[in-house]
């Protein structure tokens, strides 16, 4: 099942928040991705409906199987390319906003060509 970029930068929001705060609740990502807490609302209950999170009686966001391969995927791909772009010099808050659009198009193939040659230079 293709899944849209939007919905990518929501699973990885959700994946980084649990990290730092250690659980999600949709006024979370809404603060972290500065959207409105009704279109973050829209954005769950797709999610959840599609099988990629779900949402305790507490309003506790967690991501599913399928989710979490997503927002891990994504993550390390944002990760490994921004960090590439300040090895090459670019500014930190650029290098971060390249990678965020980078992460969703990159092809798998060019990807891990990037993370074997990234591997060697370590």
């Amino acid at each position: 099942m293709q899944i849209h970029e939007s919905a990518e930068n929501y699973l990885e929001a959700i994946l980084i928040l649990k990290k730092r705060n250690g659980q999600v609740r949709s006024i979370d990502i809404a603060n972290e991705l500065s959207f409105s807490k009704p279109s973050v609302s829209v954005a769950m209950k797709n999610l959840r409906t599609n099988g990629y999170i779900s949402v305790d009686e507490d309003g506790f966001i967690s991501l599913l199987e399928k989710g979490q391969e997503i927002a891990e995927k994504i993550y390390e791909r944002h990760t490994l390319i921004s960090n590439w772009l300040i090895q090459l010099g670019v500014d930190p808050k650029i290098a971060a906003e390249d990678a965020c659009r980078i992460e969703h198009v990159i092809s798998e193939e060019s990807f891990a060509a990037m993370k074997a040659h990234a591997v060697q230079e370590n």
